[in-house]
């Protein structure tokens, strides 16, 4: 059974905007804090007393609760909800039983985090299509943060990533639209800071300077050898 339910407004079943995060370890924790913070309602679930009472007044609801269950998954609304993060990473077997009640419920889309590459190759063959790997992750993007002179880093599938830099001398002091940046390097760039100002979109009448900040689209070898330019 659920124990220890602790709620800023009462318990009761999923909004709209909410998510159901289950394992608050540092990082299911610090994803729950990070939800509430940006408006979206928290149902946290974690099998420790410990931890439950740590979260308590910080998230819309906390419960202490065994989620490898399904009769106590339902009992608290589980089944409701859209969204739900598996955030279990020290127990690996409560973290893919949890899964796969999640899954028989046919109705939230599941984040899941893995812990190494069987664990991540169980939850995709479960059928989870968001298996989340934040150390690997995070490995590798601070792997081309380090070896390079970029400022950002975000890989998506396909051999496609966006990055922040600074801009090469050859994309400077001229509009973008006369220096074919695509057609030379296979990369576009998409966005553009000035010194103390915010974000805009470029367009082919923009003119970088040395002391911008660029966002950069391109596949992996084509952006880091773009940033790469003196």
């Amino acid at each position: 059974m659920a124990k220890n339910i602790f709620s800023r407004n009462g318990y009761r079943p999923a909004l709209a905007d909410s998510v159901v995060v289950i394992g608050l370890g540092r990082f299911g924790g610090a994803l729950a804090l990070e939800l509430e913070a940006q408006g979206t309602e928290v149902l946290g679930i974690d099998a420790s007393e410990e931890i439950v009472q740590s979260y308590n007044g910080r998230l819309t609801h906390v419960v202490r609760a065994d989620s490898t269950r399904e009769d106590v998954l339902r009992q608290l609304s589980v089944h409701e909800f859209d969204r739900a993060v598996v955030g279990i990473g020290s127990d690996i077997e409560a973290s893919i039983l949890t899964t796969s009640r999640l899954l028989t419920f046919h109705k939230p889309q599941i984040w899941a985090k893995a812990i190494s590459d069987p664990h991540a190759e169980i939850l995709e063959q479960l059928g989870v299509n968001h298996v989340i790997r934040p150390e690997h992750d995070m490995g590798k993007r601070v792997a081309h943060l380090v070896r390079g002179s970029l400022l950002d880093y975000v890989e998506f599938e396909d051999d496609f990533v966006m990055i922040r830099t600074s801009p090469p001398a050859e994309a400077q002091d001229r509009p973008l639209g006369v220096l074919h940046m695509r057609d030379k390097y296979g990369i576009t760039i998409v966005a553009v800071k000035r010194p103390g100002g915010t974000w805009g979109h470029t367009t082919a009448q923009t003119v970088l300077y040395e002391e911008d900040q660029i966002i950069v689209q391109g596949s992996k070898a084509q952006a880091e050898f773009f940033s790469n330019l003196p």
